[in-house]
């Protein structure tokens, strides 16, 4: 009996031992599974000739599915795609899923406001309001009652939505800080931000906002075209615990993804001392990274791989970009510090 009784308590104590490391341990980012689940990657953003795309909602998902992606909203402007059709052709068990999703697309005067809603449950109408924070935050509360999640598109297209709107909009997580199509001014201009410093200021007023890469595809038939918005420019990994509508859009509003417009990683921990990322290096191209925090501030840069930042205590939150040498970005979610 004393020999059962001690066996019992060692069996407790490693098991114990097993919860405390899972609870305290690192986030690993990796396509291997862990207890938060496997990384899938995905585009938020594209249509098709059900708005102003040149391509069946079948073509589309088929280009996705046959490009690697595991996971694709179809997002057409004031309309949602019934997917169920599409997912018994394309779809597949933890290989790929159409999510049906819209756009939707107000105006207030010259400037375009358009917020896309993922998984939302019926059609959502523009909202229409007083200012472009009113429609904003309307369509953002509209597609919300539709049980969707946010994410607000291209804000500097038109230069229609100002650093300012994007902090006071409430009960939304997510915003473009990439969108592929070509005349959206990622990059600012004129005296405007671009979508980067845009995040920073949001970050450094004290709100927690995360950054989409996407597509916002709509012209299939012209592949290599750089003055149309093709597909293949911009995307998301996306860790979830399986494969499903609820689990990827939860996901992406918990922060738990990176955005890329071409780099990969293999490995991303993150633990109460510091913030290691593994790069999955293409043979032809170096790497830098940059750790970056209030204000934008760049707190380190690395050209290790893996490279690391350890925190030093002072840090409202601590962001990574990694910088490939032929132009190609990824993107870490901010890890928020709060000092």
């Amino acid at each position: 009996m004393a020999t059962t009784t001690m066996r019992r308590a060692a069996l407790f104590a490693a098991a114990s031992c097993v919860l405390l490391f899972a609870a305290r341990g690192p986030r690993a980012l990796a396509t291997q599974e862990s207890v938060r689940g496997r990384w899938y990657k995905g585009n938020t953003h594209a249509h098709t000739l059900n708005s102003d795309g040149d391509s069946t909602p079948d073509d589309v998902a088929k280009w996705y599915r046959e490009h690697g992606y595991r996971f694709l909203v179809l997002s057409d402007h004031n309309v949602l795609t019934n997917v169920d059709g599409l997912n018994a052709v394309h779809g597949a068990s933890e290989q790929f899923l159409l999510i049906k999703g819209e756009e939707v697309t107000d105006r207030f005067g010259d400037k375009p406001i358009h917020v896309n809603g993922l998984e939302v449950s019926a059609n959502v109408e523009p909202q229409h309001g007083s200012s472009v924070l009113d429609v904003v935050q309307r369509t953002v509360d509209a597609i919300r009652k539709a049980g969707g999640v946010p994410h607000i598109n291209h804000p500097n297209f038109g230069w229609a939505i100002t650093a300012d709107d994007l902090k006071a909009v409430q009960n939304n997580k997510l915003f473009e800080i990439y969108n592929g199509h070509h005349a959206v001014n990622n990059l600012g201009g004129g005296g405007v931000p671009g979508m980067e410093e845009v995040w920073d200021r949001i970050l450094s007023s004290g709100k927690l906002i995360y950054g989409l890469a996407d597509d916002d595809a709509h012209v299939f038939k012209q592949p290599g075209n750089p003055n149309v918005p093709g597909p293949g420019r911009g995307w998301v990994f996306v860790r979830a615990e399986r494969l499903a509508p609820r689990p990827i859009v939860e996901a992406l509003e918990r922060g738990d993804f990176y955005a890329s417009t071409g780099v990969e990683l293999s490995d991303y921990q993150v633990t109460d001392k510091a913030m290691t990322i593994t790069i999955k290096p293409d043979p032809y191209s170096k790497y830098r990274v940059q750790f970056s925090g209030r204000n934008g501030a760049v707190l380190s840069e690395v050209i290790a791989n893996p490279a690391v930042y350890e925190f030093t205590g002072n840090e409202l939150y601590v962001r990574a970009r990694i910088l490939e040498s032929n132009g190609r970005v990824a993107w870490t979610q901010p890890v928020w510090r709060g000092r």
